[in-house]
């Protein structure tokens, strides 16, 4: 009887070890920035939750180039707790974008997640000035 108790233990405790994983889950996975001016803010936020039952750990976040820059969450994110992914793309290039950022977790089921920005930058329009009037002084 104490053979067969022992094996059920194990057999229930393999069995929720299997279970328990982390799990990230993105409200978005497509950041739009639309049409901007030069040198707009560049920060956009990628908002997400770790909703498995192990700490969720962001091994590394890459961009595309060296234009898209995110910035992930140096602690692991709990079981329940939510957490942002930073990522800056530079605004200062003019044009047409769609930028990737990659983020590689300890989540078993999608160990890689790929996150897209895009938009197009306009240049800024210079402003006309007109010349300065000069007073009846001479001035």
């Amino acid at each position: 009887m104490k053979k067969f108790v022992a094996l059920f233990a194990f057999i229930l405790f393999v069995t929720a070890a299997a279970f328990a994983q982390p799990k990230a889950q993105f409200d978005l996975k497509k950041m739009e920035y639309g049409t901007i001016d030069k040198g707009s803010e560049p920060l956009r936020i990628f908002k997400f939750k770790n909703v498995g039952t192990e700490p969720l750990i962001i091994k590394s976040a890459k961009g595309s180039c060296g234009c898209t820059v995110p910035k992930p969450p140096k602690d692991p994110i709990m079981p329940g707790e939510e957490a942002n992914l930073e990522v800056r793309y530079d605004t200062k290039r003019v044009g047409k974008f769609s930028k990737t950022v990659t983020l590689t977790t300890n989540d078993p089921d999608n160990p890689k997640t790929v996150l897209v920005v895009s938009g197009e930058v306009k240049p800024v329009k210079a402003k006309k000035t007109l010349p300065q009037k000069r007073s009846a002084l001479g001035n």
